[in-house]
C-alpha cells in the first residue's frame, strides 16, 4: 500500500513547524520528508532531523543529478525536497508530510496531483510579527524581508486544498489532525 502525500504551507512564524511536530506526535503513520537545505543551522537544529545541511556547491551537483522533486531559493538560501527519501517512505506506506513553500507545492501538485495540500494562515499580519518578534531569532531586516515575503506566500493560499487559521494553536491542531484522518478515511 503507498502512502499519502501531504503539502504543508504557511508564512515563516504562523507555526507550521510547531503544528506538524504536534500532528507527527499524535498520528502514527505519518512522518515529514527532511528537506535540505544550503542555510546555517540555527542553534538546536539537528543535520538529518531538523534539515540536510549541505553546501551551496554540494546541493547545486544535486540538483544537476535530478535528486529533488522540488527546490527552491527562499530568502537567499536553497531548499530542496529529496526525490528517493520520499519516494521510499511512500514505498514503505508511510504518509509523508512537506513542509514546503507555495512555489514547491505548485511543483509537487504537479508531480502528484494526489497530494492533499494544507495553508497555515497565522491570524493576522500583527500578530505574524509578534511571533517573528517573539521567538528571537532574527535580526530586525530578516523580520522585514520576512513580513514582505509572507504577503506574497499568503497570496497563494487558494491554490491549496484547505486553509487553517493558526489563532489557537490547539484548534489548528484539531482541524490539522482532523483533514488528515478525513483523507485516510477515504
Amino acid at each position: 500500500m503507498t502512502g499519502q502525500l501531504y503539502i504543508v504551507s504557511a508564512p515563516s512564524g504562523a507555526g507550521k513547524t510547531s503544528l506538524i511536530k504536534a500532528l507527527l506526535a499524535d498520528v502514527p503513520g505519518l512522518c515529514v520528508s527532511v528537506s535540505h537545505t544550503t542555510r546555517a543551522r540555527r542553534p538546536g537544529e539537528v543535520d538529518g532531523v531538523n534539515y540536510h545541511f549541505v553546501t551551496p556547491g554540494a546541493f547545486e551537483a544535486m540538483v544537476a543529478r535530478g535528486e529533488f522533486l522540488e527546490h527552491a531559493v527562499v530568502f537567499g538560501n536553497r531548499y530542496g525536497t529529496s526525490r528517493a527519501a520520499v519516494a521510499a517512505q511512500l514505498a514503505e506506506g508511510q504518509d509523508v508530510v512537506l513542509e514546503i513553500d507555495w512555489q514547491g507545492a505548485r511543483r509537487i501538485r504537479e508531480l502528484f496531483p494526489d497530494a492533499l495540500s494544507i495553508f497555515i494562515l497565522p491570524p493576522s499580519i500583527e500578530a505574524l510579527r509578534e511571533r517573528l518578534e517573539h521567538r528571537a531569532q532574527d535580526e530586525a531586516a530578516v523580520i522585514e524581508r520576512r513580513m514582505e515575503a509572507a504577503a506574497q506566500e499568503i497570496s497563494h493560499q487558494g491554490e491549496y486544498d484547505y486553509r487553517i487559521m493558526n489563532g489557537q494553536f490547539d484548534a489548528a491542531l484539531a482541524e490539522l489532525k482532523n483533514i488528515v484522518e478525513a483523507r485516510r478515511a477515504g
